[in-house]
């Protein structure tokens, strides 16, 4: 085992960078160093967080590690009480971020990431990680995601301006709105109250082994990959999403996108870059993100891709989400199965779904 401490210097910041510094946090059994390093025993080969409720070790006994993984590689082993410990403050970060989120849906003005700190009572750098680890995405994500959901259901009202929804949504001027208005719909807001009136929509079908495929493109990316065995129920799924949407049909430039997503479905090992315009609430977006994380070859249960969200007890809803997916493919819904393996519930069939499976664990 090493014998020297070794301080965080990613976190040139922290208020425990030094021996000294985590010294003291350890002796004060300070939850707030929680997640800034751990600390090793020599005489017990065990570590343990600084908040830990075993018997204080001498300080002549005692080194420090970045994190847990650290100390593991050092040689030493979680103490006995490490889980108990680790429970206990999953609770409390988990009650954390969602004290949060609260705070981000209901504030009439987004909260500034300060404000949201002052609220945990953590560092920026630990709260940041604490809420992503949580959530799957960053604060200003989960922000911008909600404010999005506001904004889509204020334009969707039947009564009130434009500029009503704009500021029911959070923001603070309608300048700060229009820099970033396309990002967050994909086209102009008198546009998307509209169905999409005057916004282009690309399109084109195409056929694979798996049924005719049609991809849809907007100025932000691709918004639609669908699969069914009938064409022209492809194209009326997309008139249904973009009802006053001009839809155009694809040249030869197009096609070649089309040919990409095919490639990709009849061998998955090519892999699939493409610009995603993706939009739904703030959960489905932290469900769909961690799809994409999901690599080819693996599949993960509902329950499981809720744990990683940070929502274990939001399998029904997880499953929810990948049923609204319809960017199929570069969303990778079908790498979802049930807990004891089984390929069930997926928007473009069953069959199609063991299939893809099927090619990506040959690859």
């Amino acid at each position: 085992m090493t014998s020297t401490s070794s301080p965080d210097l990613r976190q040139p910041d922290s208020a425990f960078a030094t021996p000294e510094q985590r010294w003291a946090a350890v002796q004060a059994r300070d939850a707030a160093a929680d997640g800034h390093f751990v600390y090793a025993v020599k005489t017990t080969g065990v570590y343990c967080r600084p908040s830990a409720s075993a018997r204080l070790p001498r300080r002549e006994n005692v080194e420090f590690f970045a994190d847990e993984a650290a100390a593991q590689a050092a040689g030493y082993r979680a103490s006995k009480r490490a889980a108990g410990d680790q429970t206990s403050l999953a609770i409390q970060r988990a009650a954390l971020v969602a004290q949060a989120c609260r705070l981000i849906e209901t504030a009439p003005l987004p909260p500034s990431l300060d404000a949201l700190v002052t609220v945990a009572g953590m560092s920026s750098f630990h709260f940041h990680r604490v809420f992503k680890a949580a959530t799957g995405l960053t604060p200003k994500a989960y922000v911008n995601a909600h404010r999005a959901t506001r904004l889509r259901d204020e334009l969707n009202a039947a009564d009130g301006t434009i500029t009503t929804a704009i500021y029911e949504a959070g923001f603070g001027s309608n300048s700060r709105f229009y820099e970033t208005s396309t990002a967050l719909l994909g086209m102009r807001p008198r546009q998307y109250r509209e169905g999409g009136l005057d916004a282009q929509i690309r399109f084109a079908v195409g056929q694979c082994s798996l049924g005719a495929i049609l991809v849809a493109q907007s100025q932000r990316g691709i918004c639609a990959i669908l699969i069914d065995d009938d064409p022209d129920m492809l194209v009326r799924h997309l008139q249904d999403q973009f009802p006053k949407a001009q839809l155009i049909g694809c040249d030869r430039d197009f096609e070649q996108l089309v040919a990409q997503v095919v490639g990709f479905i009849e061998a998955p090992a090519l892999g699939l870059q493409l610009p995603l315009d993706v939009r739904g609430t703030a959960f489905q977006e932290r469900v769909w993100q961690a799809l994409r994380d999901i690599p080819p070859g693996m599949t993960v249960s509902y329950a499981e891709l809720a744990e990683r969200i940070g929502a274990p007890t939001a399998a029904r809803a997880v499953a929810r989400a990948c049923a609204a997916n319809c960017i199929a493919v570069a969303i990778p819904c079908h790498r979802v199965v049930r807990r004891d393996g089984d390929i069930s519930g997926y928007r473009w069939g069953v069959e199609r779904k063991r299939e893809l499976l099927r090619r990506e664990s040959q690859d």
